[in-house]
């Protein structure tokens, strides 16, 4: 496994830096208060709450009140942990730190003496624990506090969440290993999570029981309609007959397709590759390669969003991608961003980081307002004023963010993997710097390599990535190669040059390789890559119903849509002319914190008045004005589309 570069790259640019700036500085103290329900107004979460509750009923045998949430209301803490931690490895602040270790303290008050750790069981439901593995998330709420354990321990050290995390991770080992209870997580996440607790501690029973998990997902397609006629309760609605839903239709080697609840699939997906790559086992990284081909290149949206159908929050057909009705859940971009980064662990290929750079960059951004205080659950393509957030089949999709949710897993979801972005900006693998995402800042090596690398570049809105080489330390230098994502929107199009001079790099597998970096580069030396930044069209598959006859437009990484607020008049009337080359607008400082639109020449089309007519309707030219997606809802609510009609 590569070294982690959460700790040795510390980012420092315009945008990203600015993103980090507001998680650290106003997101994770906003949903502190959230999670504590400080904030008169905003749905309640109750989630530390529930904590307190626990720990009354493990220290007095009973509690005051209820509990109040979803059954997996634990992890939108734990999540929210995790973040901070990240936070705290980015600057000190001894108050947030504070508080986290009373989090901690109350999480441990809450954790019962055989090493369970649940609150909704503990308070809500005493004496059902793992009988309904199908909807109750036990396992998916350990899952991310053993994550959040492993953030905490590595960057601050400490062990007090981490040995918590230990005895529940030892708890679950005894009920399904030793005593060989059935089963498997009805919401896969436990199983990437005891990977990275295994790597944090070294315990070789923890990756055991992650295997455990995935081997036999899947292998009785029937297990939770066993579980649900067996059990004579459930939590929700029981069992309804849908194995895709769940993953669990054929054991996970067998299985051909993404299906199901599109945020259990990824998670499960990371697990299965976090696995291969520790294990080594083929078969099962061949399944992470066919089921990464299945989203990719027939189930993913332009903006890196997936899961297509609100039922189910789900993958549905092959190119059944609409845009008014789309789910794109912010969770399942992120965890496409969690399953695309540990892919390239085990295929050290750009198209991996390309598909993890379209979603972070239009979805993931999407799913938080730029001021960090409210979100996206959902994220469409379009959004249709006085339809969408309000017909029955388009409640889900709200044309406005909301400040919180009753189900709140993606704030703190896109928290936690904005602060630690570095850990996907860079990859090591021994002697060879992988450059993912182009974010500036500072890749700090001095300890192995005697060097320390300086990323200059205004992305995304620059093409333009300059690395700068700054030798230090006493010690002789290791050899290095540095591999620079050729991204493949621009692999057509790309200048290198060392000091102004063309450069020449060998090309392998969306990578540009540049060895020696230590004997041939220095102090007074940059290596610039210069990679086109023209906006360009982008044109669907045919075989993508909603999208036929449209087309929509990207500049870098950045997929751009139509918006009310730029084009008086609405958007639903507006036609692209066909030959018009989109052309760039001067760059907005004062406007949505910094943003590059676009204008491309189109007609709009009359409304006459009529719901249908043998008229053809008037036309008129106009200018189509185009902001990135990322940066749409900002200014209330209006319409919005991605893909326009051509014509």
């Amino acid at each position: 496994m590569s070294t982690d570069t959460l700790r040795l790259f510390r980012v420092d640019d315009a945008f990203l830096g600015r993103y980090q700036r507001l998680v650290t500085g106003t997101v994770i103290p906003y949903q502190e208060d959230i999670l504590n329900d400080r904030i008169p107004g905003v749905e309640k979460s109750h989630a530390v709450e529930n904590y307190r509750l626990a720990a009354e009923v493990n220290e007095t045998g009973s509690c005051s009140r209820e509990f109040y949430g979803m059954v997996f209301q634990d992890s939108d803490v734990a999540k929210w942990l995790e973040a901070a931690a990240y936070s705290l490895a980015l600057r000190k602040d001894e108050a947030l730190e504070r508080r986290c270790d009373e989090v901690i303290a109350l999480i441990g008050r809450a954790q019962q003496k055989d090493g369970y750790l649940n609150t909704y069981f503990t308070v809500k439901e005493k004496g059902r624990r793992w009988t309904d593995l199908q909807e109750a998330h036990e396992l998916y709420c350990a899952g991310h506090m053993m994550e959040a354990a492993v953030a905490w321990y590595e960057c601050t050290g400490k062990r007090n969440l981490l040995d918590i995390m230990c005895r529940m991770a030892d708890h679950i080992y005894t009920h399904f290993i030793t005593e060989k209870a059935p089963g498997f997580p009805g919401h896969p996440e436990v199983e990437l999570a005891l990977v990275r607790l295994y790597g944090a501690t070294g315990e070789k029973r923890y990756l055991e029981l992650a295997r455990h998990f995935i081997d036999v997902r899947g292998v009785d397609s029937d297990y939770f309609k066993k579980e649900s006629e067996g059990r004579g309760w459930q939590v929700w609605g029981g069992w309804n007959g849908d194995t895709e839903y769940t993953q669990s239709q054929a054991p996970v080697r067998e299985q051909q397709d993404a299906v199901g609840h599109a945020v259990r699939a990824v998670y499960l997906y990371s697990g299965m590759a976090s696995a291969a790559l520790e294990t080594g086992d083929g078969a099962l990284a061949a399944a992470c390669r066919r089921l990464w081909e299945s989203i990719t290149r027939r189930r993913m949206y332009v903006t890196g969003a997936i899961g297509s159908a609100y039922e189910g929050e789900a993958f549905t057909k092959d190119y059944h991608l609409p845009n008014d009705t789309a789910y794109g859940e912010t969770c399942a971009s992120i965890g496409l961003i969690f399953f695309a980064r540990r892919m390239l662990e085990l295929d050290r290929n750009g198209e991996y980081a390309d598909v993890m750079e379209r979603a972070f960059y239009n979805t993931v951004l999407a799913g938080m307002q730029l001021d960090g205080k409210s979100f996206f659950y959902v994220n469409a393509l379009e959004s249709l004023p006085g339809i969408s957030g309000k017909a029955v089949t388009h409640r889900h999709t709200l044309p406005v963010r909301p400040q919180w949710f009753a189900c709140a897993c993606c704030p703190p979801n896109a928290a936690r993997l904005i602060a630690s972005i570095s850990r996907y900006a860079w990859m090591l693998d021994g002697a060879t710097a992988y450059s993912l995402l182009f974010v500036g800042g500072t890749l700090d090596l001095s300890g192995t390599h005697g060097i320390k690398i300086h990323v200059v570049t205004g992305y995304p809105y620059d093409g333009r990535v300059e690395y700068r080489f700054e030798p230090c330390g006493d010690r002789k230098p290791a050899e290095l190669t540095l591999a620079v994502r050729l991204p493949g929107w621009s692999r057509g199009s790309v200048r290198c040059s060392k000091n102004g001079k063309p450069f020449a790099y060998e090309e392998k597998n969306g990578f540009a390789y540049i060895a020696h970096i230590i004997e041939d580069f220095g102090a007074d030396d940059t290596l610039s890559f210069e990679f086109a930044m023209e906006p360009r069209r982008i044109y669907p598959s045919p075989r993508i119903s909603a999208d036929s006859g449209k087309v929509a437009f990207m500049r870098g990484p950045l997929v751009y849509c139509a918006e009310g607020a730029d084009n008086p008049g609405g958007v639903l009337n507006l036609r692209v002319k066909r030959d018009a080359e989109p052309r760039l607008l001067p760059f907005c400082k004062d406007e949505l914190f910094g943003v590059q639109k676009l204008a491309v020449a189109g007609r709009r089309v009359a409304d006459g008045g009529e719901l249908y007519t043998d008229a053809r309707p008037d036309e008129a030219d106009c200018d189509i004005t185009l902001v990135p997606y990322y940066a749409w809802a900002n200014r209330g609510e209006n319409e919005m589309r991605v893909w326009l009609p051509e014509e």
